[in-house]
């Protein structure tokens, strides 16, 4: 099966799901690290993007980037259907900025919301490699500082290998999966770990740091044509780990 079908038959993209799937437009909003994007796809396609890599920023330019996003499908007199969600895991504050944002816009259009797992989103670019084996695994890394980093494990089909888990990383870590063939390590907590994950069947990949909005489009389509959807009074974000307040240095001197 050539690699970019494995994408196509997981998100259920193919020529009877385009015709089911006509007008169908999704909102994507994608705001777990510090990359923050929002992206409107129809049908396969992605017509709108912004993305912002500005640090920090995601609670000023996030609602800007939504408006714009909702004023162009409504002059195109287009209605959205429904908003996805990259979910997490990720940044604790970022998470739920992007959470509230896409919550409002259900709640003021009357459309579902979709949740996506953020490591499945970061596995979307790289499935449309042309150079990855039939029995690679993949496993997308998001930096939690320090050594730790949240990963999943994937293989090509993005059937869960191993869960989503938060981990300080050794030279032991994925021995499992190395010895039994080759792994894709990517995202940015994986530049950390090349240094520590010696094994010729490790792989790092360094241009794909940040989940994006418009690596959602499949899967955001596929949830809708299932009709896998949130409840939105109830729906949090996937944490994995509960929010811990700091103390900025300069003021822990004085204590």
């Amino acid at each position: 099966m050539p690699i970019n079908s494995y994408l196509c038959a997981y998100a259920n993209i193919g020529t009877i799901t385009r015709r089911i799937m006509t007008t169908t437009i999704i909102l994507h909003i994608e705001a777990s690290t510090e990359v923050c994007s929002v992206a409107l796809s129809q049908d396969g396609q992605v017509f709108f993007e912004r993305v912002n890599r500005e640090e920090r920023s995601h609670a000023k330019v996030l609602a800007p980037f939504v408006e714009e996003a909702i004023k162009v499908a409504d002059e195109q007199g287009a209605k959205i259907n429904a908003v996805a969600l990259s979910c997490g895991p990720g940044s604790y504050t970022s998470l739920r900025i992007a959470s509230s944002t896409a919550k409002g816009v259900c709640y003021g259009r009357n459309i579902p919301l979709i949740a996506i797992p953020t490591t499945a989103i970061m596995c979307v670019p790289v499935l449309f490699r042309d150079d990855l084996p039939e029995e690679a695994l993949l496993c997308p890394m998001i930096d939690a500082r320090r050594n730790e980093v949240y990963a999943t494990v994937y293989d090509r089909a993005l059937g869960v290998m191993k869960e989503t888990h938060a981990e300080v990383v050794t030279e032991e870590s994925y021995k499992e999966f190395l010895d039994r063939g080759p792994v894709y390590f990517f995202g940015n907590g994986a530049g950390k770990c090349s240094a520590i994950i010696n094994h010729p069947n490790a792989h790092f990949l360094q241009e794909y740091q940040h989940p994006l909005a418009k690596n959602m489009m499949p899967l955001g389509e596929r949830a809708w044509f299932n009709e896998q959807f949130e409840d939105i009074a109830y729906f949090e974000p996937f944490y994995l780990k509960n929010f811990v307040a700091t103390k900025p240095k300069e003021l822990l001197k004085n204590y």
